[in-house]
């Protein structure tokens, strides 16, 4: 039965509870995902479909990192989402779905801007919003008034700056704890690296921009954000 992409929504999440020792169990997103990739591999479109609608925002956030042109990013998007779909057959669930599909992005981007001879814009340069960069109101309350935006705009910009002039490693380790929300297992899965090697590059990353900001808030010493 052909059935709509509501429908369809509707049908993944009754499917994502399940009954067990009379208890209900719900499912995580790991396994919401797992479900819908074995759909896929079974032929089943709209399950894709489900995965590109739940990401696709995601991803053109990760992509927006490393090129500039909106219209080159949705490009890239949909090469990226592409070739996800026609390696999905090889996919095991090893790792995250999403870890996964971020490799393939990642990829597809810096494969882009070679071929195309482009370089990455600044951290500086992105436009931010509702999620796509560090909570302000981590290093100042909101109160409203122009000193405290003037100030929030400040460590923002001292933020980011220092985010764009860190080591490549940790810039890429910071990036995908703290703005893409990842688990330090899936930035090991996704980096390549041991654990312990994401844990030290995310402190040393954190320590660089405590330096940066701790004037800007008048904190004592060794207190970190």
């Amino acid at each position: 039965m052909d059935l709509s992409l509501n429908t369809y929504l509707n049908v993944a999440a009754n499917t994502s509870k399940k009954q067990q020792s009379g208890k209900l169990v719900v499912m995580s997103e790991r396994e919401k995902d797992s479900n819908l990739v074995a759909r896929v591999q079974r032929g089943d479109k709209v399950a894709f479909e489900l995965l590109f609608t739940k990401y696709q925002r995601r991803v053109s956030r990760l992509v927006s990192r490393f090129i500039r042109s909106e219209a080159e990013v949705e490009d890239v998007v949909q090469d990226s989402f592409i070739k996800a779909y026609r390696a999905l057959a090889t996919f095991r669930g090893d790792s995250a779905f999403y870890t996964w599909l971020y490799r393939i992005a990642v990829n597809t981007a810096k494969n882009y801007l070679v071929a195309a001879s482009k370089r990455p814009i600044s951290l500086s340069q992105f436009e931010k919003n509702d999620d796509d960069d560090f909570e302000e109101d981590r290093f100042i309350s909101n109160t409203a008034t122009p000193e405290s935006e003037l100030i929030t705009k400040q460590i923002a910009e001292t933020v980011n700056k220092t985010i764009d002039e860190l080591p490549a490693d940790l810039r890429e380790a910071i990036m995908l704890r703290e703005i893409e929300g990842m688990s330090y297992e899936d930035i090991a899965e996704a980096m390549e690296c041991p654990i312990g090697t994401v844990r030290s590059r995310i402190f040393r990353a954190r320590e660089a921009i405590s330096l940066k900001i701790k004037p800007m808030l008048d904190v004592g010493e060794g207190k970190r954000w």
